[in-house]
């Protein structure tokens, strides 16, 4: 099975805090903050890691995971693809963009192309990014190729390859479980971590892979040697042809008023349903 993963560098969202609104409210700006993987593109990398390995055997790679990020030309977004070398993927693709160029849509139409390209069997992605969390770019990307997208999947099972799949999906009322037959693009939930989450009938049903709490595997040191060497193709949107005209802009950043400071007491549960209502007027 070869699965295309899309990897975004991401501003650290434990450090959201300290993002700073430019002088003309025009952008977000993130100088001085380090930037990482974005998580939700951790979650699906773990899942298309277990999807083409024998976890029962050690390094027991039975498929390909090919990383495609898209971004600046900068160490940053370097070493992130790297990262997800080091952790078992196989190879990486950096298509040069500037973030401001950027949205859904273009990014949408970029993978598509590298799609196009790589013909996948499947396309695993995180349910959305933690600077832009638009959770648009998934469903734009199957609409484009004509293929089922299954978005916030759980668990995920299959036993030919890929060529079918079973997929349990969240939703706010209880869990769907979808049949698809690929090729198709999934996004993932966090709970694509626990142990049984995904099955690719290679691995033995009874293994449990470790419980994972916040991301994906960690890179061995083995892997990070490993990574050095693996090959990175880099192109620019203009080698795709892609079509960049945005359909959103932002207008204009703001950051919420700064808080009192100030502490009203209250005299009973009456008092504070009042003030809720009236004063504060959010209920």
């Amino acid at each position: 099975m070869k699965i295309l993963v899309s990897i975004k560098r991401v501003a650290d969202p434990d450090n959201a805090s300290k993002l700073k609104v430019s002088a003309d409210g025009t952008a977000v700006t993130s100088e001085g903050l380090e930037w990482k993987m974005n998580p939700f593109d951790d979650w699906s990398l773990e899942a298309a890691l277990r999807l083409t390995e024998n976890a029962a055997e050690k390094n027991a790679r039975v498929g390909e995971v090919v990383l495609v990020s898209i971004g600046p030309n900068d160490e940053h977004t370097q070493r992130i693809i790297r990262e997800g070398l080091a952790k078992g993927a196989e190879r990486g693709i950096l298509v040069e963009a500037d973030d401001g160029n950027l949205d859904a849509g273009v990014v949408s139409s970029i993978l598509k192309a590298i799609v196009d390209k790589e013909s996948p069997d499947l396309v695993v992605m995180g349910k959305q990014a933690a600077d832009g969390d638009s959770n648009v770019a998934g469903t734009s990307l199957a609409e484009k190729l004509g293929w089922p997208v299954i978005n916030s999947a759980m668990k995920i099972m299959t036993a030919d390859d890929g060529k079918t799949l079973e997929v349990q999906r969240e939703l706010d009322t209880g869990v769907a479980t979808v049949k698809v037959t690929g090729p198709a693009v999934l996004t993932t939930s966090d709970r694509i971590l626990h142990p049984e989450s995904v099955q690719n009938g290679v691995t033995p049903d009874g293994h449990q892979y470790a419980k994972l709490e916040v991301g994906g595997r960690y890179a061995s040191l083995k892997g990070i040697m490993q990574a050095k060497k693996k090959p990175i193709d880099q192109m620019s949107i203009g080698d795709l042809g892609v079509d960049t005209a945005k359909v959103l802009n932002y207008t204009k950043f703001e950051l919420p008023p700064a808080r009192s400071g100030e502490t009203t007491f209250v005299e009973d549960a009456a008092d504070l349903v009042d003030k809720l209502h009236n004063t504060a007027k959010v209920i």
